[in-house]
């Protein structure tokens, strides 16, 4: 896949990104994650990031990382597109990067580097680097320790090709509306604050209609639903499902932080589709948090 390609895939539709399982013992279960990836490959997502925040990409080790990008890449062939995740320092993201197109993955998402803060110039050089190493679409999250202004973007476009796309985990509305002013359609935009489905219609507005949902890992039929309704304007059905789902669902995910990827480990398991515990520092919902989550979700139905 060419990264103009890429870019295409990005814009077309609803993206998400799988849990990663593992067993009792914390260790990667390839087994239900295959049946996690092909009962996901058939509800319409365009892209499924694997490895990404919500894949738990902090937490793998150095040969994990490869054994779950070829478990996506060889399970999705010809379903689904896998962008991979790559993060942490320039060299390790350089490593990511390079292990996930030997591995057949369709792009990366770059996701933001650890720790320290740095400058507009290094944000730059780290992005650089990393586009340079491989040929194939790079997508650069904009979040935590690498938040990249319009100016930084407009010269990495300059100097990286293959960097097609921008995602935003930030929400300030100044910053992206200057991003999208000043970029156009240099690049494809996605929404990537936790829970984008909460903010999905301000950022439409914005020039960024797509997103990623976190959601559809449990309640796949509800996040396309949900899709579909920001896509035509269907303010009706947002509104409905904001308010018996999603708002009510933040006042759990907002108790503890870190509680972003717990309860969507949570959500999968109360649905069927265990993904194991989440690994430290990560802790899992409480007996009666998972009651509450599990009240919400029969109220959505069969998905």
């Amino acid at each position: 896949m060419t990264p103009q390609e890429l870019k295409t895939i990005m814009g077309s539709g609803l993206l998400s990104f799988p849990i990663t399982d593992f067993d009792e013992q914390g260790e990667f279960r390839p087994k239900t994650y295959i049946e996690r990836l092909e009962w996901l490959a058939a509800y319409g997502a365009s892209a499924l990031f694997a490895a990404g925040g919500t894949g738990e990409y902090f937490s793998l080790s150095g040969p994990e990382y490869g054994q779950v990008i070829k478990t996506a890449v060889d399970t999705c062939r010809g379903k689904v597109p896998i962008i991979a995740g790559a993060g942490g320092p320039t060299r390790t993201a350089i490593a990511h990067a390079q292990e996930a197109e030997r591995l057949g993955a369709h792009g990366i998402l770059l996701l933001p580097h650890y720790l320290t803060e740095a400058g507009q110039e290094g944000l730059i050089a780290h992005v650089e680097q990393v586009c340079k190493s491989v040929k194939f679409g790079v997508i650069v999250y904009n979040r935590d320790r690498t938040k990249l202004t319009a100016e930084s973007l407009a010269i990495l476009a300059d100097r990286c090709p293959n960097l097609v796309g921008f995602k935003d985990g930030v929400g300030n509305i100044e910053v992206m509306s200057s991003i999208y002013m000043k970029m156009g359609d240099r690049f494809s935009y996605l929404g990537g604050l936790p829970t984008a489905e909460v903010y999905a219609a301000a950022y439409k507005a914005l020039g960024t209609p797509v997103y990623s949902s976190a959601v559809f890992n449990f309640i796949p039929r509800t996040a396309m639903e949900f899709y579909k309704a920001v896509a035509s304007d269907d303010t009706a059905t947002q509104h409905r499902l904001l308010k018996s789902f999603f708002m009510p669902y933040l006042a759990i995910r907002n108790r503890v932080e870190g509680y972003g990827v717990s309860i969507i480990k949570a959500g999968a398991r109360i649905v069927g589709h265990d993904g194991g515990p989440v690994r430290a520092p990560l802790t899992d919902l409480k007996p009666s948090e998972m009651e509450e989550l599990k009240a919400l979700i029969d109220k959505l139905g069969p998905q």
